[in-house]
């Protein structure tokens, strides 16, 4: 009580109280969210328009359609609990249309309160949701795709007899990347706020940190994350500029920095791992499979996934040379998506 959790939205602070949610088992649709009085502060403040109108007062709000089902609520019991302790009404567009929430009342203070509450419940839901996107580094030029198979065949023929050690955990070589951060983008209006951010940080920082050229970097050697290189789930390829300077990874960070200061990624590490997956027991069930950083949302994939013994790839193959590599783009890639080139098809890119 005395240190409730505080919650970000639109560059303002709501302090979160704790409140009994209830535990539904019914399908992600049927999910609700109980909104009690005090889950939020409900001050007025100036963080978004409440018009006056002949009948009172109205405040519109821009909501993804995949997300609107959770201000109706389970039987639309949220829009009603919302609508009698806030004394307002709150018209909602109809799935798969894309528009906005409308809240409309006789009370400035009524319409500000539904509105705050409306802004955290979104937050929490939007929080849960599968990432879409992810800004990418490209690593599948042919060379790359050519050593990385080499290095495939190699293990294989070294290691196939540890544990758990299969040509289903491998990387697709086309989709070979570096993955920068992961958003979730729910209609095409977010895609092209992410798309024009990409641009101004193009005009403001890459260019100028790249010199206007590609940066040269080399894919060489191998890593794993978790402590124990007997229980693997993912091993990396590691990846670092041919000059020996950090400007890949001033690069990334600033990136990364931009787009949560925006509100479109999470902040998940203070600075941006560089890796490449080269191989993950995701892909044993599911070979478009693409991991995600953050680890606090969405339903967690590591229930079934089987590890294996890593311990002879890190020793045969430690400084494996994948191959030099001139990075000239980063791209806002679509998560299970393919195009021509079999590399994830791309939103917006710099």
């Amino acid at each position: 009580v005395l240190r409730p959790t505080l919650i970000r939205i639109g560059g303002r602070v709501y302090r979160k109280n704790l409140v009994q949610e209830q535990a539904y088992q019914h399908e992600e649709e049927e999910e609700d969210f109980c909104a009690g009085p005090g889950d939020c502060a409900d001050e007025p403040c100036d963080a978004f328009v409440v018009e006056e109108t002949e009948k009172g007062f109205q405040c519109r709000v821009e909501v993804p359609s995949p997300l609107c089902k959770y201000v109706i609520g389970k039987k639309g019991e949220t829009k009603k609990k919302l609508e009698t302790e806030t004394r307002t009404s709150i018209s909602i567009p109809k799935p798969g249309v894309e528009g906005e929430i409308v809240i409309t009342g006789q009370h400035r203070s009524g319409v500000i309160s539904a509105r705050t509450r409306i802004d955290v419940l979104l937050d929490s839901f939007r929080k849960k949701q599968p990432f879409t996107h992810f800004l990418s580094f490209a690593l599948n030029q042919p060379t790359i795709q050519e050593k990385f198979l080499q290095f495939k065949e190699e293990v294989l023929e070294k290691c196939s007899k540890d544990h758990g050690v299969s040509s289903s955990l491998f990387q697709n070589p086309a989709k070979l990347h570096l993955t920068l951060g992961t958003l979730v983008l729910l209609n095409e209006q977010e895609i092209q706020k992410a798309c024009d951010l990409l641009q101004r940080c193009k005009e403001d920082f890459v260019d100028q940190i790249a010199g206007g050229k590609p940066l040269t970097v080399e894919v060489a050697g191998v890593e794993y994350m978790n402590d124990d290189p007997a229980m693997m789930d993912v091993l990396y390829a590691k990846v670092h500029m041919k000059d020996g300077s950090d400007r890949l990874q001033v690069i990334a960070d600033q990136l990364v920095e931009r787009f949560v200061a925006s509100g479109l990624m999470l902040k998940e590490w203070d600075r941006v791992k560089l890796h490449a997956t080269v191989m993950n027991t995701l892909f044993r069930k599911d070979p478009s499979a693409e991991e995600r950083n953050n680890t606090m949302t969405g339903k967690s994939s590591f229930k079934e996934r089987e590890s294996f013994n890593g311990r002879n790839i890190l020793k045969l193959f430690e400084n494996f040379y994948f191959g030099e590599v001139q990075l000239d783009s980063v791209r806002l890639s679509q998560r299970f998506s393919s195009d021509a080139s079999g590399y994830y098809a791309t939103s917006g890119q710099l």
